[in-house]
């Protein structure tokens, strides 16, 4: 299978380093709660997805969900900005064992995402790598959240196609898709044009054989 590496602007360290600030900034004022509507949001995600490990053990009601493991609020606004949620580990090769295969699906979250996300309008940041969603294809309304500067689906075994609506997220500095498992082929990469603030996009493993335009469009 022909793969391609399509690197921008090599900002992955800066931008770590924006997430490890982010986090201690926005965590700073503990007396902030957040959003009804927005923790509502984030329980629905929560009861859509399988957590064999209890990654969102913390996120239940009479809990402030800024400090629910993986979220990241505004300590002014209690707006949801950031949820970082990869699994700790890739999957393994296909020649790995049964063992390590139990061990990565006991670690990693799976099931499906709720649209419920769309009513994070601030949400800037979203971390899914890693994670078990091979029963389900990259949704589409993640072309809706029109905030987001960060988006890492990476190794997270999503199926189907690349959705063109990513492309409306014109504020996205980074997109990591590396290592999704695609059931169908990439004709066109026409999509990528619209991300108008990208310095940062990896597809690697991704098949690209028959995307024509991809020289055009970079």
């Amino acid at each position: 299978m022909a793969t391609m590496t399509i690197l921008t602007n090599s900002l992955f360290p800066f931008l770590l380093l924006i997430a490890v600030i982010t986090v201690s900034f926005f965590h700073g004022n503990s007396n902030v709660l957040c959003i009804e509507s927005e923790r509502e949001a984030l329980l629905k995600l929560k009861n859509d997805l399988i957590d064999p490990s209890n990654t969102l053990s913390s996120w239940v009601e009479g809990v402030d969900c800024c400090h629910w493991n993986g979220v990241v609020c505004h300590n002014s606004t209690g707006h949801v900005l950031q949820l970082h949620l990869p699994a700790p580990f890739s999957p393994p090769d296909d020649w790995a064992s049964l063992a390590e295969w139990e061990a990565y699906r006991h670690s990693a979250l799976a099931g499906k995402l709720n649209p419920s996300l769309l009513e994070l309008q601030h949400l800037n940041w979203l971390d899914l790598s890693n994670n078990n969603f091979s029963s389900i294809q990259i949704p589409e309304f993640l072309g809706l959240l029109g905030s987001l500067t960060y988006l890492n689906l990476s190794q997270a075994l999503f199926q189907g196609a690349i959705p063109h609506n990513l492309g409306n997220l014109s504020e996205l500095q980074y997109l990591d898709l590396r290592g999704i498992y695609l059931s169908e082929e990439v004709k066109s990469l026409q999509w990528v044009s619209g991300l108008s603030s990208l310095r940062y996009l990896d597809l690697s493993d991704v098949d690209l054989r028959n995307a024509t335009d991809w020289l055009q469009e970079f």
